[in-house]
């Protein structure tokens, strides 16, 4: 591609954003509007802001670029690198700060040496009271609910459980990526069928530490709820074979922590640490609208930094609490850019300032509603599965409860259709799993039988 067309495309992208009311753009964003790799695109940003074409806000994961002050959003026709585009914005189109944000984000984006050093502030937890005060727009928190809880009444964490596989190839990737994961979307995917990676590929390793915490988290939360220790073992799972010194996992810290391009310096005294991350956790326990409760952790727990590292991780999992919690839609982050998520968190650390985390968060919980209401609708086929096998099903259960076979010989031997058998086998092992004293009458099962089985471990299983 020539320089002239690659330079032109940037340009005629950051005028089109400009003309729509966004006035910066990351590199992220850029380089999916333009025909160019990543690598590519930063070059010539250098040479443009070298030449002054362009100008930069912010600075680290945060920066952004912009036309130069003083240039027309609207450039009179064939004037060179600027061609005319249409402010209209497209659907599916990346997400965007409104304009009344702007001014915030100039105030974090001015040079790190102007801003004022600040650190954390109890009030912003200690002032507010479940159910009165709120981060989120109270409507918009309402409308969310709304639109991301399952219909029906359902045992908790019913919604994240069915879509499991999904949720977390989503989650630990999108969140993974926000720390600068390197590994592709494909190699998650491949990573996870594996089970295990190369011991010095740390990617790796990270993204395996968040599928483990997120099936803790689906395996744990409904019995012991949101608490203090659940909020812990997230934090040692995602880092575990990730710090240096593994007995800060699950603790608060002890070190000094520095957050990057910010003049943010967190609270430093461990004790102060527990008691404020005890109290977040007390308050959210009280908070109703699941979809406030998710924000409050999410910005709260990446606000105190209680831990080592892994903080801002924790947070991204913990919000997803409440959510299964409530059978609401989980939360993955969709395509969040870095350098917006950045800039989101930066207005909590500097101003206690939620709008610009608030209209992110808002954005990228739709997208995920959306994308898990699909899998819920396309989740019909294993109910007629059900009722087609029901009978032989029930035969299955008694055959390893009431005669001691094993799952695999009890499939054998009930001889149900070859394309049929793996679907059967693992329908047959939920069933299994979850079979208790209180629900094994409908498997012709005794109570003692059931118990006896239940206490020998679920052999056969």
């Amino acid at each position: 591609m020539a320089k002239y067309d690659l330079k032109n495309q940037i340009l005629a992208y950051l005028q089109q954003q400009s003309v729509a009311g966004v006035e910066s753009c990351g590199p992220e964003a850029i380089t999916a509007n333009v025909e160019a790799s990543r690598p590519t695109v930063n070059r010539y940003l250098a040479r443009m802001l070298a030449a002054g074409e362009v100008r930069k806000v912010g600075a680290g994961p945060a920066t952004r670029y912009a036309l130069p002050a003083g240039v027309a959003t609207a450039a009179p026709g064939g004037q060179v690198g600027y061609v005319p585009q249409p402010a209209i914005v497209p659907l599916g189109a990346g997400f965007r700060f409104s304009p009344d944000r702007q001014p915030l984000i100039a105030e974090l984006s001015a040079p790190i040496g102007t801003r004022k050093p600040v650190t954390y502030q109890r009030a912003f937890v200690e002032r507010y009271v479940p159910n009165e005060s709120s981060l989120m727009p109270p409507a918009l928190a309402a409308d969310l609910f709304a639109r991301g809880r399952a219909r029906g009444q359902q045992p908790a964490g019913t919604y994240a459980r069915k879509v499991l596989e999904q949720l977390l190839i989503d989650l630990s990737w999108h969140s993974s990526r926000l720390e600068g994961n390197r590994k592709s979307l494909l190699d998650t995917q491949e990573l996870f069928a594996r089970g295990q990676s190369d011991a010095d590929d740390v990617d790796a390793l990270m993204l395996l530490n968040h599928k483990e915490a997120i099936e803790f988290i689906v395996d744990a939360v409904p019995e012991y709820g949101i608490t203090e220790a659940v909020v812990r073992n997230i934090q040692a799972l995602l880092m575990q074979g990730l710090l240096l010194h593994p007995d800060g996992l699950g603790k608060a810290r002890r070190s000094v922590v520095t957050i990057s391009d910010s003049v943010y310096v967190p609270m430093q005294m461990p004790q102060i640490l527990d008691e404020m991350l005890v109290l977040l956790v007390e308050k959210v326990r009280n908070i109703k609208n699941p979809i406030e409760a998710a924000f409050f952790l999410w910005v709260n727990i990446a606000y105190l930094q209680p831990f080592e590292d892994g903080n801002k991780r924790a947070s991204r999992l913990c919000a997803n609490l409440p959510l299964l919690l409530q059978n609401c839609a989980p939360l993955s982050f969709l395509d969040v850019e870095p350098a917006d998520y950045a800039m989101a968190i930066l207005g909590v650390y500097e101003k206690q300032d939620v709008s610009l985390a608030a209209e992110l968060f808002a954005w990228t919980y739709q997208r995920s509603i959306t994308k898990y209401a699909v899998i819920l609708d396309s989740m019909g086929a294993p109910d007629l599965f059900r009722q087609r096998y029901r009978e032989l099903l029930g035969e299955g259960v008694r055959r390893v409860v009431a005669d001691g076979a094993t799952i695999e010989a009890a499939v054998q031997a009930l001889e149900p259709p070859f394309a049929d058998q793996p679907a059967f086998l693992e329908l047959l092992r939920q069933e299994l799993s979850h079979l208790e004293a209180y629900n094994c009458a409908r498997y012709r099962l005794g109570i003692r039988l059931t118990e006896g089985w239940i206490k020998a471990g679920r052999p056969g299983l």
